[in-house]
């Protein structure tokens, strides 16, 4: 009777992995900084821009200066590859709340046994979020220098876009993990 009452591990590793996904895809949505524009012509040497997918800021490294609410001369918040990550990156986040608190329901909180299908449902949910969100980071990725920037400039990825990609990672391994409950539910059936 007592190994019933345990929660099953793939359930615990899927409600470790998506909150730590959910804030990691959550700073990386909303910090400016998904590609660094750095050596720009007819700039001091130490101006960096960062540019996010809400905003682009204006950096002077020596002296810390930031200056966030650049205009965007070169048409960047026009490309495709940033209008997708503006539409769903938000709608992952969103989407991962609801999963999240799917599985808080399905997985035993206050009742003596896990209910499978509902933890089956939110993985799946989960897995869907990391994906609408792994897609947009996969994209701005491979479309890096090809987005506008000025001539002559040196571009690196920011480190937003690589946390939104390691919360996306999280969120895909967490939902399949939560997933495995289907298993249950069969072997129950």
């Amino acid at each position: 009777h007592l190994r019933s009452m345990r929660t099953p591990a793939a359930m615990i590793v899927g409600l470790v992995l998506c909150p730590c996904g959910l804030l990691l895809t959550l700073t990386g949505t909303l910090a400016p900084s998904w590609r660094q524009v750095s050596l720009i012509p007819d700039q001091p040497m130490d101006v960096i821009l960062e540019q996010g997918i809400w905003d682009i800021c204006r950096e002077r490294q020596s002296t810390h200066d930031r200056l966030c609410g650049q205009a965007d001369e070169l048409g960047y918040f026009e490309q495709v590859p940033v209008r997708v990550a503006q539409g769903l990156m938000p709608s992952s986040l969103v989407l991962t709340v609801l999963g999240l608190v799917v599985a808080a329901l399905g997985v035993r909180c206050w009742q003596q046994e896990p209910r499978y299908l509902l933890a089956g449902v939110a993985g799946l949910v989960l897995l869907l979020s990391g994906l609408m969100s792994l897609v947009p980071s996969s994209w701005y990725t491979h479309e890096l220098w090809a987005l506008p920037s000025p001539s002559g400039s040196t571009l690196v990825v920011g480190y937003s876009l690589v946390l939104s990609y390691l919360g996306s990672c999280l969120e895909v391994l967490g939902g399949l993990a939560l997933t495995l409950s289907f298993h249950h539910c069969c072997k129950e059936c």
